[in-house]
């Protein structure tokens, strides 16, 4: 190659060596990085994919049950809960099986049904009889009595004047559990016992005299 000096004298030049570009060395550091980011990104894709297949449509609660009320339709919605499958909820294509079964505890709105929730046993045990009272208000030992709410009849004193002042009966104690309450317009209450079918004429007949006493000693 020739190329022009001073003077115009053509003078042979060295041709100048191509450059090399130097390759960047990887650092194994940023290599394993990249393959951590890389395993970070495939496990979070596959816990996407699983969470949604995890997905299932299953039975909720809302409105409140009491204790021994059979499940209607309108106590149950369907809904759609990620993950629900550890809680073992009802699922919402089981609808048809739970209908007319009694709540064996008390259901809270917002919550999932579950199988240990539900019972298809009575109130009304073996060797009980369901028998009604009519109280006044200041009689009920709480503001509102729930099924399956456990309490204590006892009977009270005949102060009547032709007993002549006896005790006949006084203090009798006697088991009982609470079916459901009612509310007729006169005021009064009207609670709905299971009882010992020993206890029921005896009951009867306090009842009758209005010398029964209704007390509290268990809540469902």
């Amino acid at each position: 190659m020739s190329v022009a000096t001073r003077n115009g004298t053509p003078l042979d030049a060295p041709v100048a060596p191509p450059k090399v570009v130097r390759q960047r060395r990887i650092r194994p550091g940023l290599l394993g990085l990249a393959v951590l980011l890389i395993a970070l990104g495939g496990l979070g894709a596959a816990f996407a994919v699983t969470s949604v297949r995890s997905t299932g449509s299953y039975l909720a609660v809302v409105r409140p049950v009491e204790v021994g009320r059979q499940l209607t339709s309108d106590d149950l919605v369907p809904v759609r809960v990620s993950g629900g499958r550890e809680l073992q909820p009802v699922r919402a294509d089981r609808i048809r099986e739970v209908l007319g079964l009694r709540a064996a505890v008390r259901l809270t709105p917002g919550t999932l049904l579950t199988p240990a929730q539900l019972t298809d046993a009575p109130l009304l045990g073996p060797g009980q009889q369901q028998i009604a009272l009519g109280l006044e208000p200041s009689q009920v030992p709480a503001r509102k009595l729930h099924p399956g709410d456990r309490v204590l009849l006892v009977s009270t004193p005949d102060n009547s004047a032709g007993s002549g002042g006896g005790t006949r009966g006084g203090g009798t104690r006697f088991e009982a559990t609470v079916i459901d309450t009612a509310a007729p317009e006169n005021d009064d209450v009207v609670v709905y016992l299971a009882l010992a079918v020993r206890d029921v004429p005896a009951v009867v007949a306090l009842a009758a005299d209005d010398r029964i006493a209704l007390v509290l000693t268990g809540a469902a």
